[in-house]
């Protein structure tokens, strides 16, 4: 059935219950179909209805708690699933539901101590909803022991493989990372780790990725995973104009992602605007003065500038912090190369922005892939 004709079946059911307001199949058939069309607000003055005439079942109330989350009041969804429970305490899905409202309401300890191992044993979308948490939580080691026993557990449903493709990235597991995001189908967060595995190998092809991110977007074109991807894949192929608005807002959706603001940086000082890099290496500096590529980055920019002493500053720093910081190397190229000589330096720099940085084959995008794991 085609979206057309569903809207006009529920024209048709909305002109039915206007000759039969308190008809409980009507109200129950607008409902769903609500449901169906994205239209919570309308499934939930139906089921209202049918509170208020004393006709809603568990079922009714159910699908209410469902459409309040939808419309966006998961407070109201709490209260709804706390009384559900009350009268089938041993309802498995109700249970899920009742976490899944309490994460939507920012209450992340009450819904973590819903998701027990008998309920996440038996339903794969409460075991997407630990994972997720404990992911969010930060508590990668304890969050990737569960995903693995999760995935054993539930090896066939996608939202869960590509939710530990995700984290699986951010611990450097790329094995796994890559086993559940290529049987993550077309989940947005499992062609994202696609992507970014394929920009972070040695031989990138930027096309494929840049192409893995848009049909990301295409699904949540919310997802600030996608869209740094998508301006890392644009940078890869040296178009830093375009990469750097891409950058800018998935940075900025991510909020406190180090490595989003620093890739935004790089997009920015490939494009040969040096201000606005600085400004983003200064904002990731400020976000967490321990993070080396910070430091690197702006080292890099000294240099560019001619002001050594501070460069070799900042390097020190960096190389202190992460012996294995790209923007740290870089700078230490720069330095080495140039001998000072800052119209040198922008030289060897537009040489470089073309080229691998290393013996690996490593380019600028795939080590702000990598970077972008480690700033998290």
């Amino acid at each position: 059935m085609t979206q057309d004709t569903e809207h006009d079946r529920l024209r048709r059911l909305r002109g039915f219950l206007e000759q039969d307001p308190e008809n409980p199949a009507l109200l129950r058939d607008v409902a769903a179909l609500a449901m169906t069309l994205n239209d919570p607000q309308q499934a939930m003055d139906c089921l209202a209805e049918l509170e208020r005439t004393g006709a809603a079942e568990i079922g009714d109330r159910n699908l209410m708690g469902i459409a309040a989350m939808h419309a966006g009041q998961p407070e109201q969804a709490v209260r709804i699933f706390s009384d559900l429970r009350d009268t089938a305490p041993l309802d498995l899905g109700l249970r899920f539901n009742l976490a899944w409202a309490l994460a939507l309401a920012q209450d992340f300890a009450a819904a973590r101590a819903l998701l027990d191992d008998d309920l996440t044993d038996s339903l794969p979308q409460a075991a997407l909803l630990e994972v997720q948490l404990m992911h969010d939580a930060g508590e990668f080691d304890a969050a990737i022991l569960k995903a693995r026993a999760h995935v054993a557990r539930h090896p066939d449903y996608p939202p869960l493989l590509a939710a530990v493709s995700v984290l699986a990235l951010d611990v450097e597991d790329e094995d796994l990372a890559r086993q559940c995001a290529e049987k993550g189908g077309d989940q947005p967060d499992a062609l994202t780790t696609l992507g970014m595995l394929t920009l972070g190998g040695a031989d990138t092809d930027h096309a494929a990725a840049q192409g893995m991110f848009e049909r990301a977007l295409a699904f949540d074109a919310d997802s600030p995973r996608a869209r740094i991807g998508l301006g890392l894949s644009l940078l890869a192929a040296g178009n830093g104009a375009m990469a750097a608005t891409e950058l800018d807002k998935g940075a900025e959706r991510f909020g406190d992602h180090l490595g989003s603001w620093i890739a935004a940086g790089w997009a920015y000082l490939v494009a040969g605007d040096m201000a606005r890099a600085r400004e983003r290496f200064d904002h990731a500096l400020q976000l967490d003065p321990n993070f080396a590529e910070s430091h690197g980055s702006l080292a890099v920019l000294d240099m560019l500038s001619g002001d050594r002493e501070q460069g070799d500053r900042r390097l020190e720093i960096a190389q202190r912090l992460d012996r294995a910081s790209f923007s740290a190397a870089f700078a230490k190229m720069l330095m080495a190369s140039s001998d000072g000589d800052s119209d040198a330096a922008e030289r060897i720099l537009d040489i470089a922005l073309k080229q691998p940085l290393d013996g690996s084959g490593r380019t600028i995008g795939a080590a702000l892939a990598r970077a972008m794991r480690s700033g998290g």
